[in-house]
């Protein structure tokens, strides 16, 4: 054996043994689906046959336990922004003199800017390659968080919240991109890890950032540009990898669906024209689920409490009702996009997920303080919906650029779509006086992401159908 295959099989050894078990039944699962496309084994596989080893280039262990640190360490960062403010959001409207109509319109500043900001993800990773962009995504959190509490005014707080959710925005979408990249035949395992990890940044600033304000002597200047530390330190574990070139390691297949390596970026994928991606029926359908799952959590995480509340939960109860449901996700987020990365078909693991909504959206309409702890965990088990839509963006393409320009239109489409339904909801609520009507639009809305998402975890992928230009 010559010592580029020696070094090639040392790397993989020191990769399986820190990835652990999860490798083996995942590593089977990309196998069968590899099987199953004649396409995604020339475009996306390494040959075996002997007489052609790898190149050198081939990602070292150390690298590859750099960008597993960087993927959680940005996961981590992609929801504080959103949740720490609504945290003490109360005190920011008093401190800086803003109106209750500005207040409302800040829950819908988020989606707002992953649309808009998202749909350039894929260009500028094209440009600068998708490390540079997510360490500049974390360093845009970090800078908004900083300096936002700080702004004066209400224009300055607004815009810093746009600096740091331009980050989030193209974080958002390149994450999958990264996973399908470095970890092609672990993307359920990946993303799975990265879905627990944003669970965990989205509910524990919720549940700190009050106590860490009182503990820092109630400024809540302060509560809210602690935050800004864990993005500083989210910058580090990128900038090694921007420094080796445009494309970087990340372009590096790891294990045994490594892809063919080039001179410029070891590991690189050949260059790809950009797919019509509207033309695909796949595209189309996980856009719309994105859309409606993101219509669902937003909806959740801003009126749930009150729903509770208004039923004659007390206050503190009812905000350990929505910890609850936003606890769930941690688990589940690890767990089911492994499931559903060993399936052929999503479609079931959709079904199951949207009954659990269903049956939590009725449990809230006929008796929500009777049964309001069970009602929480089915609805905290439905929002589950987002790792599984994550899953599905990084298995309905074959390449990472595919990706790329599928994360990029199924989430500034989503983002899109999401929008109004947490408006609207309000406005019900406002002007049918009960939570009757707004529960019954998200029992329906949850009906047409059932079909969708079924559309979307059928076996295909959108370079099938989108051929390129």
């Amino acid at each position: 054996m010559d010592s580029c295959s020696r070094t090639t099989l040392d790397n993989q050894s020191s990769y399986d043994s820190m990835m652990g078990p999860m490798a083996s039944e995942e590593t089977r699962a990309a196998d069968t689906r590899t099987a199953m496309s004649p396409i995604e084994r020339d475009t996306s596989a390494t040959p075996s046959a002997p007489e052609t080893p790898p190149k050198p280039g081939a990602p070292r262990p150390w690298v590859i336990r750099l960008v597993t640190a960087g993927i959680v360490l940005s996961a981590l960062n992609l929801r504080p922004a959103i949740t720490s403010l609504g945290a003490l959001l109360e005190e920011v409207r008093d401190g800086l003199g803003m109106s209750g109509s500005v207040a409302g319109l800040l829950t819908s500043v988020p989606p707002l800017c992953f649309a808009v900001f998202g749909v350039t993800a894929p260009r500028l990773a094209r440009r600068f390659g998708p490390a540079a962009v997510v360490c500049a995504g974390m360093a845009a959190i970090c800078a908004g968080l900083l300096i936002r509490p700080y702004a004066g005014s209400t224009a300055g707080f607004v815009a810093l919240s746009a600096l740091a959710l331009m980050g989030i925005a193209v974080s958002n979408v390149l994450m999958p991109v990264i996973v399908k990249r470095w970890f092609p035949d672990r993307v359920g395992s990946m993303t799975g890890l990265y879905s627990m990890v944003l669970a965990v940044g989205t509910s524990v600033p919720a549940a700190a950032t009050v106590p860490l304000t009182h503990a820092m002597g109630g400024r809540w200047q302060l509560g809210l540009a602690v935050w800004a530390a864990i993005a500083a330190v989210a910058v580090l574990p990128w900038l090694p990898l921007v420094r080796q070139g445009r494309d970087g390691a990340e372009q590096a297949g790891a294990g045994q669906g490594a892809v063919a390596h080039t001179a410029a970026a070891p590991g690189a994928e050949p260059a790809q024209a950009p797919l019509r991606i509207t033309r695909s029926r796949t595209a189309w359908a996980l856009a719309v689920f994105f859309g409606l799952q993101a219509t669902a959590a937003y909806i959740t995480m801003g009126w749930m409490a009150q729903i509770f509340r208004d039923a004659g939960v007390s206050a503190g109860t009812a905000g350990l009702l929505l910890a609850v449901t936003m606890v769930m996700g941690v688990p589940l987020a690890f767990v089911i996009p492994r499931v559903a990365a060993r399936l052929p078909h999503q479609g079931p693991i959709v079904l199951v997920l949207g009954v659990c909504g269903l049956a939590g959206y009725a449990g809230l309409y006929l008796a929500p303080a009777g049964g309001a702890w069970a009602w929480a965990l089915l609805l905290g088990i439905a929002n589950c919906a987002f790792p599984l839509a994550l899953t599905m963006v990084g298995m309905r393409a074959r390449s990472s650029a595919g990706v790329a320009q599928l994360s990029a239109f199924a989430q500034s489409t989503g983002y899109l779509i999401s929008i109004p339904g947490p408006l609207l909801v309000g406005v019900l609520y406002q002007h049918s006086g009960g939570w009757g009507l707004p529960i019954a639009l998200m029992a329906a809305l949850m009906v047409p992401q059932m079909v969708v998402g079924f559309l979307a975890g059928r076996d295909r992928t959108v370079e099938e159908e989108a051929g390129a230009r």
